[in-house]
């Protein structure tokens, strides 16, 4: 069993929202991410897909995305992303998802000696009223992700944590998300949300011990990358 990763695709099946207004790398992509999936990805891996998924505004336009995703190889695990204005509790959102197909918000999902956690988080380095509250609320849904995790980890597990903002500033600064990581003990952490020839190019950051990995589709040429 391997497991997978990437974020951000922005899949608008039902919606008028071609990614490709933002440059030649989004030509496509797809169709280029569905072929390397497919190349790479046997029934048995998992997929970790670290928000972003699709433009849909409502449940019922983003049923043809889902299905699009849920028809590719391996079991496939969402999290909320700051556009997935689709997804309203996570109750709902689970009732949309086919048998191959996860949601994580606020706990942890086992498969098989694989526990995921997670949540969207929000920027860091933030001074607003506002975005500090937010920034607040997602580090205490990450930690009662992590808790979770704690509290069902068993010897020979290995944890993976998603989130869709970065867990640390430009510079790749400790940040209270980083911390928690560490305290936790997690394995590795897939992240996303950055597009753009302007963005940190970074691909895999190691901090103490572990790994985290930015998997915007974009960034990493529309390929899913191996975690574990």
């Amino acid at each position: 069993m391997k497991v997978f990763a990437i974020s951000d695709l922005h899949l608008s099946g039902c919606v008028d929202k071609p990614m490709d207004i933002f440059g030649d790398r989004w030509l496509g992509h797809m169709d280029l991410i569905e072929a390397d999936w497919e190349s790479k990805v046997s029934d048995d891996d998992i997929v970790l897909l670290a928000g972003d998924l699709s433009w849909a505004m409502r449940a019922e336009e983003v049923a043809v995305d889902i299905e699009r995703v849920a028809r590719l190889k391996g079991r496939k695990v969402i999290i909320k992303g700051n556009h997935d204005y689709w997804w309203s509790t996570v109750g709902k959102v689970r009732q949309l998802l086919p048998e191959n197909m996860y949601a994580i918000q606020n706990d942890c999902l086992r498969l098989d000696n694989i526990l995921i956690c997670g949540s969207r988080l929000w920027q860091q380095g933030v001074t607003s009223p506002e975005d500090v509250k937010i920034l607040k609320r997602e580090e205490l849904r990450l930690e009662l992700s992590l808790a979770r995790m704690s509290e069902m980890r068993q010897e020979g597990d290995k944890v993976i944590a998603m989130c869709h903002y970065p867990p640390f500033d430009v510079r790749y600064s400790d940040s209270k998300i980083t911390e928690m990581m560490s305290a936790y003990g997690v394995d590795a952490v897939v992240y996303g949300h950055l597009h753009g020839n302007d963005c940190r190019q970074n691909l895999c950051v190691d901090k103490k011990g572990i790994k985290y990995y930015l998997t915007s589709c974009d960034i990493i040429n529309n390929q899913l990358i191996r975690i574990l």
